[in-house]
């Protein structure tokens, strides 16, 4: 009988290094089966735009190449995530299902949906870290409940343990297969006409390029950061936000390869120290989003709902 595979289920992961999730499957010497899946029907109208979809085509073009060069490939199909999974559950006969803990505000109840298609089928969905410095449940006010001001959030994480080092990508050796669709099924890139050009010309996606700019912006931009990082007169930021948000690197990586480069008698210089506080900011931005779903529509506080506006169409036109 064959070997019931481990479905490695990538999500906004799209790398191999650092990836707990592909990391602890991999330990189990099971065949793996990588899979991605455009769901569009779970985010509702919060669905990706169309250069997100641009960038994802290149991402997981790239990631189906790295996992070529090991032997493998990804497995692509559309549709509802939970759906998907118990069609492949049931096609594979897979025992698990690893992957990526999620703070999108609908990301929890997919889950909960998730895990309840495994119980069903007798498979274990393993849900672990990897999109945030700390999880979570790791930082908390004296009082126990979520921060709601940056400022003494940032001072907890700086207090806290640091983030744990980053993995290196895992030896893969054996890998399952299923029906996959083709990348450009997924109809990702603009038909015509095509407006993507210069996204083509500004930007490379893809896990080794997320690599290639962190390298570039420690060599060449992080130690004047603190200085120059709101002058417009230039290339001043580190630009790794779209690599941060598809996963193509982790913030962990960012983290120590930053505080590497910069510490000098145990301490950070002002680039780096500057530069690891806005990644600070991304923290805090997923905190209030795991702690305030409905904050994608509505206003943290209720009284700005009431914010009054003024209605000029001749100066928002100018």
């Amino acid at each position: 009988m064959a070997e019931s595979p481990i479905i490695v289920w990538f999500r906004l992961d799209l790398r191999l290094a650092d990836h707990a999730a592909l990391d602890e499957a991999a330990k189990t010497g099971a065949p793996l089966l990588p899979v991605y899946i455009l769901d569009d029907a779970t985010p509702g109208n919060l669905r990706m735009g169309g250069a997100a979809r641009w960038w994802l085509h290149g991402s997981l073009a790239a990631l189906d190449r790295n996992l070529a060069e090991r032997g493998g490939r990804l497995h692509l199909r559309q549709g509802a995530a939970p759906e998907i999974l118990a069609e492949l559950l049931d096609e594979t006969g897979a025992s698990a299902i690893h992957a990526t803990k999620g703070y999108e505000p609908w990301e929890s109840k997919l889950e909960e949906t998730v895990a309840a298609v495994c119980a069903t089928r007798n498979a274990e969905l393993r849900l672990l870290p990897g999109r945030l410095l700390f999880e979570p449940e790791a930082i908390a006010s004296g009082s126990g409940q979520p921060f709601r001001v940056f400022a003494p959030f940032w001072k907890a994480c700086l207090a806290a343990p640091p983030p744990r080092a980053p993995l290196p990508a895992p030896k893969l050796g054996r890998f399952a297969d299923a029906k996959s669709e083709s990348l450009e099924s997924l109809e990702l890139l603009p038909s015509k006409p095509d407006w993507a050009g210069g996204l083509r010309a500004a930007w490379q996606p893809g896990e080794g390029a997320a690599q290639a700019r962190l390298r570039d912006f420690i060599a060449e931009r992080l130690q004047r950061y603190a200085d120059d990082r709101s002058n417009l007169d230039g290339e001043m930021s580190s630009r790794l936000s779209p690599y941060l948000h598809f996963g193509e690197i982790s913030p962990n990586q960012v983290w120590h390869a930053v505080t590497h480069a910069a510490a000098s008698g145990g301490k950070l210089d002002r680039g780096a120290f500057s530069f690891l506080r806005e990644l600070g900011w991304r923290e805090f931005s997923y905190r209030l989003l795991d702690r305030f779903p409905g904050m994608t529509h509505h206003p943290l506080k209720p009284a700005f709902a009431r914010f009054p506006w003024r209605n000029d169409a001749l100066a928002f036109q100018a």
